[in-house]
């Protein structure tokens, strides 16, 4: 694996971090802005609808520049946006901050995929995307935690700061180790036209769908996992940093082994982990009140939920390889779908008085909904195969020679920078079948 992909990692780190360290900040979040529970969880679907908006706008809008230089600009935008919500004197600046921050995050999140797996064979595309979403996990294992730590001990806003921090030690990384990269010019180009032809495909919707109730599931719990253990569960408020590491430990353990495996079984990695992450959430709105069961839960649910997060981003890279950087927008738009809306429902549950293992319960109901999209999926790919769309994507965006059966299989804009990227049209789409 390029030591190019392991620092994008590390600074997906950062992203994540401030992502999703709101889930661990609410309580004192919302008494220094005196706001209600559900209102300061609208600070988690802020920062995702960011990200679904920013995740393609940014890609449409970058497609021709130098990754390099594109992905430092956005780690800087994405400091600054931490420093604004360090010293945010209200809410509505937080919000917004939270809101700008997203942007440059999804936009990074975009363009980083894309340079990852334009670095490796089609054959390790969800190794390299598990180093990436590894980034994920060990910001839900170690800056999550830490967040709800310095939260509690030195006010919410020193988290922000430590953030912004660790966006410098990001944009270092990137600037020391990422390789320089020319704009492709003449059949080389990336073509937004080309590329949006992706979206007539219903496989990729499917891919899509799959994705947000995944995402959904999760996060609809996640979001609200702190007052669950401190109001249902009865633990007290210092240990929610612990459970937040713990879920980040079954994080880290689900993208490890799921990206190992995903490149050979896709379809049954997504299934199955998608099926568990049901039946974890649907154990835990049955025994939220144990202490014991809500933490050993937490840990499971971390391990499900991030198993498939390897096989989703591969799933769609696969699909999509003519178009690898709205691919990877896409499903990030699509991710952050299933955070915006999975939060938003919780909200909904809670306000209504149905208590928060309500919420674990509507979880399971997403994730249900999703093994569902998964089956059906796998029925079309195997029924229709390769994507005459995505070929014809291909084509239209190469030259009207050899060049064209070549784009055909790999993608255009990546053979710029990785001239070992292989032919996908191989081993990738034959697993895919299993």
């Amino acid at each position: 694996m390029p030591p190019a992909v392991y620092v994008l990692g590390l600074s997906v780190f950062a992203l994540g971090t401030s992502e999703f360290m709101l889930s661990g900040l609410l309580q004192p979040v919302a008494r220094d802005m005196g706001v209600s529970i559900p209102t300061a969880g609208l600070l988690i679907s802020a920062f995702a609808i960011g990200m679904v908006v920013g995740a393609p706008v940014l890609a449409a809008a970058t497609l021709r520049l130098p990754r390099r230089t594109t992905l430092m600009a956005l780690l800087a935008v994405f400091g600054l946006g931490q420093i604004a919500g360090a010293v945010a004197p209200s809410y509505g600046v937080l919000f917004a901050s939270r809101v700008v921050s997203a942007l440059a995050c999804a936009g990074f999140w975009a363009v980083g995929a894309a340079v990852a797996v334009s670095l490796v064979p089609v054959n390790a595309r969800a190794k390299a995307m598990a180093v990436m979403v590894g980034g994920l996990s060990i910001a839900n294992i170690a800056g999550v935690p830490a967040g709800a730590f310095l939260g509690q001990h030195a006010g919410w806003r020193a988290a922000f700061w430590a953030v912004a921090g660790l966006s410098v030690l990001g944009l270092v990384g990137v600037v020391a180790l990422v390789p320089r990269t020319e704009v492709p010019t003449g059949d080389d180009q990336p073509r937004l036209r080309a590329e949006l032809r992706i979206y007539r495909d219903r496989q990729v919707w499917l891919a899509l769908a799959a994705t947000a109730l995944s995402g959904g599931a999760v996060f609809c719990l996640f979001s609200y996992l702190g007052p669950l253990l401190t109001d249902v569960a009865g633990l007290d408020e210092g240990w929610v940093p612990t459970v937040l590491a713990l879920f980040g430990v079954g994080a880290l353990l689900g993208t490890v082994i799921g990206g190992r495996i995903a490149d050979a079984h896709l379809f049954g990695t997504m299934f199955g982990g998608i099926i568990a992450s049901t039946v974890v959430l649907s154990a835990l709105a049955l025994t939220a009140h144990s202490a014991v069961a809500a933490v050993s839960l937490a840990l499971m649910l971390g391990f499900t939920a991030f198993f498939t997060a390897p096989a989703l981003n591969a799933r769609m890279f696969n699909l999509a390889n003519a178009a690898p950087t709205l691919a990877g927008a896409t499903n990030t738009s699509a991710f952050n779908i299933g955070n915006t809306v999975g939060p938003w429902l919780g909200g909904l549950v809670i306000d209504a008085g149905w208590g928060y293992p309500a919420v674990a319960w509507t979880g399971a109901a997403l994730a249900g909904t999703g093994a569902v999209t998964t089956v059906a999926a796998m029925r079309v790919h195997r029924a229709e195969g390769a994507s005459r769309v995505i070929a014809s994507s291909a084509a239209a965006s190469a030259s009207a020679s050899a060049s064209a059966s070549a784009s055909a299989s790999a993608p255009t804009s990546a053979a710029s920078y990785a001239p070992e990227s292989r032919p996908s049209q191989g081993p990738s789409q034959r697993s895919e079948r299993r």
